[in-house]
């Protein structure tokens, strides 16, 4: 699959600075961008370490004595395993004679790797890699069932597709969250995240899940963040406007792809999602996705709005200094609502873009315009 606008972007952060962290869920393709990159761009390799080999990590068990003797592009996967590399990358970018970069990969957040924002700062540019997207697959429907993780995307059928997913979620609690230091057993992490594939496109309730649960909201507001901060799920925060209405002060759960979401919900195939309950939840939270990966805008930049009058709008992306509205209706004929004006007026939305799942746009007022999402998509 060709992730040009990934290199591009890579290509783009090292003329700012000396280090480009790559950050994204495990499996979404990091390490094959990483060395289509440095073919392509035909970097002088000073070194590359995998750091979930024990004989790589290994090899930096001294690590400014190893690297220091290095130049030219220097790659390091799987950062989280040894976030204390960070001071000593600061050490070495501060202080070599000859010019290094390095090309830090990691499956954690930049809030979870704290440690680089602390040691790196003016030093470091930080790069998301999603799973696939439908700019670069061209196929909405398959992108949709299965998510956007290569080995699911592109699998020979839906049910190695699917069994490739549950694979995926048995990793990811029983290895992956282990390895990052977390004590959780994987049963009730599991348990939470079976839960939440039911809140998907609904307003987080912390202590209605721990009553649930038999545990306290605050345990499981971080069982949350730790599906956040390792790319699972999307908590989109809530906005606040200076208007005398009472506002909704929650976030809102998405799973950040759709495929992992269906394998927990135990969706295998296209007919099954369209007879499912979750069927339209499903589809808004793929679109609200899509858009914010199309838009490239960071998740600090992404909002929703509600009062507890039942006016609401789905996204509220703030770019260049602009109020860009969304809302997500899976119908075949979107129509005008008066929650939606209040959403523009109270608001003061530059344009509100009503997404659907049809083939066309038609306006539904002056500011207001509908939008089939593979037109929209299309047009940005």
């Amino acid at each position: 699959m060709d992730r040009t606008l990934f290199q591009q972007s890579i290509e783009h952060a090292f003329l700012v600075n000396p280090v480009v962290a790559l950050l994204g869920p495990r499996q979404c393709g990091k390490t094959t961008l990483a060395k289509t990159y440095i073919q392509t761009l035909n970097h002088k390799l000073g070194a590359y370490f995998d750091l979930e080999r024990p004989s790589d990590l290994a090899r930096l068990a001294n690590p400014e004595l190893v690297l220091s003797r290095l130049s030219g592009l220097i790659a390091i996967d799987e950062i989280q395993h040894s976030p204390e590399l960070f001071r000593t990358l600061r050490v070495l970018v501060d202080n070599t004679n000859h010019e290094q970069k390095y090309l830090i990969l990691g499956s954690a957040s930049r809030e979870l790797l704290r440690q680089s924002s602390e040691s790196l700062a003016g030093r470091i540019s930080y790069i998301e890699l999603t799973p696939f997207n439908f700019s670069e697959t061209g196929n909405l429907e398959t992108l949709w069932l299965r998510g956007g993780f290569p080995k699911s995307y592109l699998a020979n059928t839906s049910e190695i597709s699917y069994q490739w997913r549950e694979n995926y979620i048995r990793t990811y609690l029983e290895v992956d969250i282990p390895n990052l230091g977390i004590n959780i057993l994987p049963a009730n992490l599991r348990r939470f995240w079976t839960m939440l594939s039911h809140y998907h496109g609904n307003i987080f309730n912390a202590s209605e899940i721990g009553r649930s649960m038999g545990l306290s909201h605050n345990t499981i507001r971080d069982y949350a963040d730790i599906l956040s901060h390792t790319f699972m799920i999307r908590q989109l925060q809530p906005w606040h406007e200076n208007i005398k209405k009472r506002q909704v002060k929650s976030p809102k759960i998405y799973f950040r792809d759709s495929g992992l979401l269906h394998a927990l919900l135990s969706i295998k195939t296209i007919d099954e999602l369209w007879q499912h309950p979750k069927l339209g939840a499903s589809w808004e939270g793929f679109a609200l996705e899509e858009i914010i990966r199309a838009k490239k805008v960071n998740h600090q930049d992404c909002y929703f709005w509600a009062t507890h009058a039942n006016a609401e709008l789905d996204l509220l992306i703030i770019k260049e200094g602009k109020k860009l509205g969304y809302e997500f209706k899976f119908t075949d004929s979107p129509k005008l609502t008066k929650s939606m004006g209040i959403a523009l007026q109270d608001l003061q939305l530059d344009e509100l873009t009503v997404i659907y799942p049809g083939k066309h746009q038609f306006p539904l007022s002056d500011k207001i315009t509908a939008y089939g999402l593979e037109l929209f998509l299309h047009s940005l």
